[in-house]
C-alpha cells in the first residue's frame, strides 16, 4: 500500500494529494444524505420551504413500506433523503432517541456496488450491508454498505442500469409545492465529530480502509479561541469530489462545541453539511427570507477582511448586511456562511459556500466563527 502519511500543509493544486488517493475504489460523488427525523413530513416541508429543494421521491404505507417513511427531496445535484419510523421499538426509532434527527445514511455514487465493498470489507471495514440488488419496471439498483464513525454509515449505490426518480421501492413524488430554488448545487464537504483520541483512528480508517488522502490537518493552534479549541483532518478521495473533515475536541478553558454536540448527539456523528451556491448572496439573500437562522458574525470582523483578502467581486457591504465570511488561499477566495443547528438539539447544522478558485476551508475564518459559536453555547447555558 502508498505512504499516506497525513501532510500538515496542505498542496491546494491536489496533484501531491490526490496521488496519494488509492484508486481502488472510484467514488463519481454524493449519491444521497439520509436522515432519521422524528417526522419527516414536516421535515420535508421545511427542507422545501426554507432551502428551497423540490419534490423527488416517496415511500411509505402508500408503496407497501409498513416500517417507515421516506421522502427524498433534490435541488442541484444534492439529495436529501428525511426517514421517519412507524414502529416506537424500531432501530431508527431507537436511533431517533439516541441522536434526535440526523445524518444516518452518506451514500456514495460508485460504478461497482459489489467490489466497492469487497474492496473496503477486505481491508478492515465492519460490515453493515452485503450487496443487494433493488429492481423495478425502471430497472436495477445494487447497494451495499459498511460502517464508518459512530452510528454513521456509508451506502455504496450503484445505478448506471436504473432510470426512475430515485430508487426501487419508490414513486415519483407529486406535489403542488414546490418552492423556487435557492440555488444549492451540490455537497461541497460533510464535517464528522468523533471523541476525543479518535481522530486519527477515523482518518487511518478513510486511508487504509477507503483509500482516502488527508488533504490538511488543523491542530488546536489553527482552530482555537481565547476558551475552546479543536483539531481537524480533512480527508478526501482520489478525484477531490469526497471530502470529510474529522474533527476531536482538544483542551481549553471552556467546552468546545465539538463536545457540546457530542454530548447532545451521544456520540460521534456528522456536524455540518457543505452545500455549495454559485451566488451565495442569492442564496443567503432567499433564504434568510425563509426564515433560516445563520450565526452572528461580529462587526468587527469587516474592519479587517478587506485588508486580509484583497480585491473581491463582491460588495463588502452586501456581505455584511447578510453575516456572510470572505477567506483567501493561493488558489483564489471563498465566501462562507453557517446556520444555527436545525433541529432543536445543537447538533447538526449547515454551510453555504461559494468557490471563486479556493480550494481551502476558511481557516482565516475560524477564529470569527468559532467565537460566534462560542456565543451561541453560551446562550444555551453549554460553553
Amino acid at each position: 500500500m502508498k505512504d499516506l502519511t497525513a501532510v500538515k500543509n496542505y498542496d491546494y493544486s491536489g496533484e501531491k494529494v490526490f496521488e496519494k488517493a488509492q484508486d481502488f475504489l472510484p467514488i463519481n460523488g454524493t449519491d444521497f444524505v439520509e436522515l432519521y427525523v422524528g417526522n419527516a413530513k414536516q421535515a420535508a416541508h421545511y427542507y422545501k420551504t426554507a432551502f428551497g429543494f423540490k419534490s423527488l421521491a416517496y415511500c411509505g404505507l402508500e408503496t407497501g413500506d409498513k416500517e417507515k417513511t421516506s421522502y427524498v427531496l433534490q435541488q442541484g445535484k444534492i439529495r436529501l433523503v428525511l426517514t421517519t419510523p412507524f414502529d416506537p421499538d424500531s432501530e431508527i426509532s431507537h436511533h431517533i432517541r439516541i441522536h434526535g434527527d440526523g445524518v444516518k445514511y452518506i451514500a456514495l455514487w460508485v460504478d461497482d456496488a459489489r467490489k466497492a465493498f469487497e474492496e473496503t470489507v477486505s481491508r478492515g471495514a465492519v460490515p453493515f450491508l452485503e450487496p443487494i440488488v433493488l429492481k423495478d419496471k425502471e430497472g436495477e439498483i445494487v447497494k451495499s454498505g459498511i460502517h464508518t464513525y459512530g452510528d454513521t454509515i456509508h451506502l455504496f449505490i450503484e445505478r448506471k442500469n436504473y432510470k426512475g426518480a430515485f430508487m426501487p421501492g419508490y414513486v415519483k413524488w407529486e406535489s403542488e409545492y414546490n418552492p423556487d430554488t435557492c440555488g444549492l448545487k451540490y455537497i461541497d464537504h460533510m464535517v464528522g465529530n468523533v471523541e476525543l483520541g479518535d481522530m486519527n483512528k477515523v482518518a487511518k480508517f478513510y486511508e487504509d480502509v477507503m483509500g482516502f488522502a488527508n488533504l490538511i490537518t488543523f491542530d488546536d493552534k489553527d482552530i482555537s479561541t481565547q476558551f475552546t479549541a479543536l483539531m481537524s483532518k480533512v480527508m478526501t478521495n482520489g478525484n477531490g469530489r469526497i471530502k470529510f473533515p474529522i474533527n476531536e475536541p482538544a483542551h481549553g478553558l471552556k467546552k468546545s462545541q465539538i463536545e457540546e454536540y457530542i454530548d447532545f448527539y451521544k456520540g460521534a456523528g456528522c456536524q455540518h453539511i457543505a452545500v455549495a451556491t454559485d451566488d451565495i448572496v442569492f442564496t443567503i439573500s432567499e433564504m434568510r427570507k425563509r426564515g433560516v437562522e445563520f450565526l452572528h458574525v461580529p462587526g468587527t470582523y469587516y474592519d479587517t477582511v478587506s485588508d486580509r483578502v484583497g480585491i473581491i467581486e463582491e460588495d463588502m457591504n452586501t456581505l455584511k448586511g447578510l453575516g456572510i465570511m470572505v477567506d483567501r488561499d493561493e488558489e483564489g477566495y471563498l465566501l462562507q456562511i453557517f446556520t444555527k443547528p436545525v433541529e432543536d438539539r445543537p447538533t447538526l447544522f449547515f454551510e453555504i459556500i461559494q468557490r471563486k478558485g479556493a480550494k481551502s476551508f476558511g481557516k482565516g475564518n475560524f477564529k470569527a466563527l468559532f467565537e460566534s459559536i462560542e456565543a451561541e453555547q453560551e446562550r444555551r447555558g453549554t460553553l
